[in-house]
């Protein structure tokens, strides 16, 4: 049975929480989200018991590095691979399990960490053949503890943590391996003998050359197009154009692709015989598709190809490219959501290409209150924080609610924990109010409440700002004519 390892692409999948979409993401994504200082700042407040607080954490998947339209489960899962975490809930361990499996492991270990409240994951490589049960039994004869014996399927996610609760991490981790058709049909599910995941794509890696010999298999480079696999290509091309091939279209839908991708691979046979898709085709049969689609004349890159490439570019659906072109020849602005930082391009997930700059443009005060800990050099060398205002306008039914449902989930956060704030200070005036005529007044909690209204009065912001602490207030009006017709607002 062949194997493949592919390096430098996407391992894992990261999502902003259990039920937010699972994007891809590489080994920088994974790296430099686990430095997030925020990241840390909720792990010490989960540890010190807020648990609420857990549920808020951002996710990845170990088991799969692609899921169809970014969903995570089991019979979305495109990518699947041969590893398999283990969890260990004893609490203070990872440091004695650690020292264990660097001494003698019976499988291959990938990463060691420990988790948000003190307990222990252990990533492995599941070995072809092996169960997880069976991996399961052999890692806690190594470790001496028991792991957790519920079986972990493909669309299993973990949540993160920050980069200090790394104790080990292996290269390897980063590395993806690609079986041949037969064994990842028999492995798309981790705990299943048959699975509703999708096989990984034949023509998924190409172009090997070998590695050193304590790796084995061999080293692939997908191909690509300008950076963008030609992988991708062909899977907004069948989007575009009605689908995969069914019965009795084959050959014909495989000509058109054909025709269509050679201009992208220099009018190469051998580059088209490798990115092409086979549906079951000989070698010699798509040998043929791919000489009579060359003896055509070149006519360039057509421009539904040219819509493709140039989404995929920009990380937008490819029949939503005319629409961005407008707005970038109206606005004189190009939005890259391919380009954004995690956070920001979540922010866009099906909000139309028309709505990206505002959408953009209304997050960033609530991105600043967030980061209240930065602080800018201004062009006169004074020194401020990140205080920000957007003002959006637009005519009735002109799609200005997208922004504000962007702004309610960036707002989450927040909103509950001024709710706890905001409950204490009611229970402090219900004492306060219902003390005896002698009785000492209850002390002031000075509650933290971040979020104020834009009608708020002078007292009240006063009152928010003294007890802010350093840190940045929030407001949003859904209405600008609230605004001016507010006198006494504080700006």
């Amino acid at each position: 049975m062949e194997s493949a390892v592919i390096r430098n692409i996407h391992f894992t999948c990261i999502g902003k929480g259990h039920g937010a979409p699972c994007l891809p993401a590489t080994k920088e994504d994974w790296e430099a989200l686990r430095r997030e200082s925020w990241l840390a700042q909720m792990c010490a407040r989960i540890e010190k018991g807020d648990e609420e607080l857990k549920h808020r954490l951002p996710v990845w998947t170990p088991h799969c590095a692609e899921f169809a339209n970014n969903h995570r489960a089991i019979a979305d899962a495109v990518k699947p691979l041969n590893r398999l975490m283990l969890d260990f809930d004893e609490k203070g361990h990872t440091e004695e399990i650690c020292a264990r499996l660097l001494e003698k492991s019976p499988l291959v270990v990938l990463l060691i960490e420990e988790s948000v409240r003190k307990g222990t994951h252990v990533l492995v490589e599941l070995p072809e053949g092996m169960t997880p049960e069976e991996a399961q039994a052999l890692m806690q004869e190594a470790t001496g503890f028991t792991p957790d014996a519920a079986v972990k399927d493909v669309a299993r996610c973990i949540y993160m943590v920050p980069e200090d609760h790394t104790k080990y991490v292996s290269p390897k981790l980063f590395e993806v391996t690609v079986s041949s058709p037969e064994l990842g049909e028999a492995r798309r599910g981790l705990n299943e003998g048959t699975s509703e995941a999708g096989p990984v794509a034949e023509n998924e890696a190409v172009q090997t050359t070998p590695t050193p010999p304590n790796l084995g298999g061999e080293k692939v480079t997908e191909l690509n197009f300008k950076g963008i696999p030609y992988t991708s290509i062909i899977s907004e091309w069948w989007r575009r154009n009605g689908g995969e091939p069914a019965e009795g279209e084959r050959n014909v839908k495989l000509h058109k692709l054909a025709v269509n991708l050679r201009a992208i691979c220099d009018n190469k046979k051998e580059v088209l015989m490798t990115v092409m898709p086979r549906f079951g085709l000989s070698e010699l049969e798509l040998k043929s598709v791919v000489d009579s689609a060359c003896k055509e004349e070149p006519k360039g890159i057509s421009k539904v190809m040219q819509q493709i490439i140039d989404a995929l570019e920009m990380g937008i659906p490819s029949d939503e490219i005319e629409d961005a072109e407008v707005v970038a020849e109206e606005t004189g602005v190009k939005v890259n959501v391919k380009s954004l930082p995690i956070g920001l391009k979540e922010s866009l997930v099906g909000v139309p290409v028309s709505m990206h700059m505002p959408t953009l443009v209304g997050i960033m005060p609530i991105c600043g209150a967030y980061a209240d800990g930065v602080e800018v050099e201004y062009c006169d060398g004074n020194i401020h924080r990140l205080g920000l205002m957007s003002i959006i306008r637009g005519e009735q039914a002109s799609n200005k609610s997208v922004v504000k449902n962007a702004v309610d989930i960036w707002k989450r956060q927040l909103d509950e924990e001024d709710a706890l704030a905001r409950k204490r200070e009611e229970e402090w005036k219900e004492r306060k109010k219902g003390r005896k005529a002698n009785e000492k007044a209850p002390e002031d909690p000075h509650v933290l409440i971040r979020v104020v209204p834009v009608t708020v009065s002078c007292s009240t912001l006063l009152k928010r700002f003294k007890n802010a602490n350093g840190h940045t207030l929030y407001s949003f009006g859904e209405e600008l004519d609230t605004l001016r017709n507010i006198k006494s607002l504080l700006i």
